[in-house]
């Protein structure tokens, strides 16, 4: 059989990538040859890894599951793929999955390791998941109640995300915050109302940062109401971060509580999988209305300049930007 010959997207250093080709093993019983068709940049994570700011302690937590070499380059890393199966078990044979794999062209992975696509969702939009189960994750660590008011401080991707699932429930007020007023139309599209910083709504009864700026932690300390919680959803790698809190923060009585997907949230671990949270977080993509935080697209060939592009600036407007993959079957 002819060997199958793959294209994927490495780190050589920090601030460079390249294309490098590779030979894929032939797939065993119990494993499935994908061929990608998208990915998708994770905007906050794989551009500090492009910058190279991991920070050394954090480089073994830091792992994607099938990420190659080790940081801070030479590296293979990203998250977001989907794919169509050429090869495995009969039940996945050309269906189209998911899986946490970096930008490359073919790929072979334990048949536990993809996800199907739920009816419904396009594989164009599915690129969205891993950002999407951040959210659910950021919201069970939240924990909103009904009737509550919530701002979310920093228009991502994720930001976006959790917007709109908070605003899903019953009875909540919910304000995104961000500087960009270009944001505004994204989270009208989404159903979700829009202040800059000056603007927003205080006396917030739980608010989630998501901004990555140190500012953006300050305006959500402002925003929150006595004994409420902020939830701390950004990393910001080895970049030292300003928290504000003299002032009113003591005597308000704020909780500043850190969220990470890497564990299942505490309130649901005896109980959820990661199986299970990928599960639902794919089958909450089936709603048309995502499709306007995928703000761009370029074909694998152009990765190493987008990612390049995306790292060199904090002012720029993209969300999830996804990458396209040519739909020839493999070689």
């Amino acid at each position: 059989m002819a060997e199958t010959l793959a294209q994927a997207c490495w780190l050589t250093e920090p601030g460079h990538a390249e294309l490098r080709t590779e030979t894929l093993p032939e797939p065993g019983p119990d494993q499935v040859l994908v061929r990608a068709l998208h990915s998708g940049i994770s905007r906050g994570t794989e551009t500090l890894v492009f910058r190279g700011e991991v920070p050394a302690s954090e480089f073994e937590r830091m792992r994607a599951p099938f990420q190659a070499g080790d940081f801070p380059a030479p590296v293979k890393y990203g998250y977001n793929s989907v794919g169509l199966v050429e090869q495995g078990p009969a039940h996945l044979l050309g269906r189209t999955v998911f899986c946490l794999y970096p930008h490359q062209t073919h790929y072979v992975v334990p048949a536990t390791a993809v996800h199907l696509l739920p009816q419904g969702v396009p594989p164009a939009r599915a690129v969205l998941a891993a950002n999407v189960e951040t959210a659910v994750n950021a919201l069970w660590d939240a924990a909103p109640r009904l009737g509550d008011r919530i701002a979310v401080v920093g228009g991502g991707t994720v930001g976006l995300l959790v917007a709109w699932l908070a605003a899903r429930l019953p009875g909540c007020q919910v304000q995104l915050v961000d500087t960009n007023e270009a944001r505004r139309a994204v989270a009208e599209q989404l159903h979700v109302d829009f202040a800059l910083p000056d603007a927003a709504r205080d006396e917030a009864d739980l608010v989630i940062h998501a901004s990555g700026q140190s500012a953006g932690l300050a305006t959500a300390l402002s925003l929150a109401a006595f004994e409420a919680t902020v939830l701390e959803l950004s990393w910001y790698g080895e970049r030292p971060v300003n928290v504000p809190l003299g002032g009113a923060f003591h005597s308000r009585r704020l909780t500043l509580k850190s969220s990470q997907v890497g564990q299942v949230a505490t309130a649901q671990r005896a109980r959820w999988s990661h199986r299970r949270r990928f599960e639902l977080a794919l089958s909450l993509l089936n709603d048309p209305v995502l499709d306007a935080l995928i703000t761009d697209a370029a074909p694998f060939a152009a990765l190493p300049e987008v990612l390049a592009r995306l790292s060199a600036s904090i002012t720029d407007t993209t969300l999830c930007h996804r990458i396209d993959y040519s739909q020839h079957p493999a070689e």
